[in-house]
């Protein structure tokens, strides 16, 4: 069995959701033989170098549940790309690209965060693009903690109000993205986060699924041999 998540924003001001993640490690994630963690782990990280103590937290219990056998993937999100190899050394996890393909029941699936198909969003592609140049990631790295945080708090301040002006078309996939992702990688299946709009949509060549956002519900996909089915509960 295979579970997948996404769009938990972790952080300390919503201890709810932090420990229905919790519970969800120790209940649910064992039985898994790999657990895929598709972007947006955290509402924000500004480097391995300053982990809280919370997100130590959270990374040793990823180790006790890697630790147990359930192999754990991580892939970026456009909140916490600056996730690097020392946290996954801490929490047991591997980084994974974006876009990846999972083997599952003889078929290739197609795993994204999803930020890359909301090419209707103009504004965020090119703040992408930006920030996601290696001498933008160099940089970032390497800038004083305190002038980090506040770089992270003037984006997450600027995202949210742009967010909210924006149309909910423009911050949605676009479909012409979807399919072209799709026939490059040779897929039926895509599975995504990153939109906050849980569904599955039955394509003309194949099915799109979206993961749920952690907020009043959390929300994971289960793959095993009998098919794929999406999970919700209260928070």
């Amino acid at each position: 069995m295979i579970l997948l998540i996404s769009d938990l924003h972790l952080h300390e001001q919503r201890p709810d959701i932090a420990r229905a993640f919790f519970r969800f490690l120790q209940e649910t994630a064992p039985q898994a033989d790999a657990l895929y963690i598709l972007g947006d782990f955290f509402e924000v990280w500004i480097g391995d170098d300053a982990i809280s103590p919370f997100q130590q937290q959270v990374a040793t219990a990823l180790k006790q549940l890697a630790d147990s056998g359930t192999r754990i993937y991580l892939m970026h999100g456009n909140r916490d790309f600056l996730i690097g190899n020392a946290f996954c050394l801490q929490a047991g996890c591997q980084l994974l690209k974006d876009p990846a393909l999972l083997q599952h029941n003889g078929e290739s699936i197609l795993l994204m965060h999803g930020d890359s198909l909301c090419t209707d969003d103009h504004d965020y592609q090119r703040m992408k693009r930006i920030l996601r140049n290696p001498l933008s990631l160099f940089i970032l790295r390497h800038l004083p903690l305190k002038t980090r945080r506040k770089l992270a708090g003037d984006l997450r301040a600027k995202s949210r109000s742009q967010t909210r002006m924006k149309a909910a078309e423009i911050t949605d996939v676009n479909a012409a993205a979807v399919e072209q992702a799709m026939q490059r990688h040779g897929v039926r299946t895509l599975i995504h986060g990153h939109t906050h709009r849980p569904a599955t949509h039955n394509l003309p060549t194949g099915t799109r699924i979206v993961l749920g956002d952690w907020d009043s519900h959390g929300w994971y996909l289960q793959l095993d041999e009998t098919g794929i089915e999406q999970h919700s509960f209260a928070i």
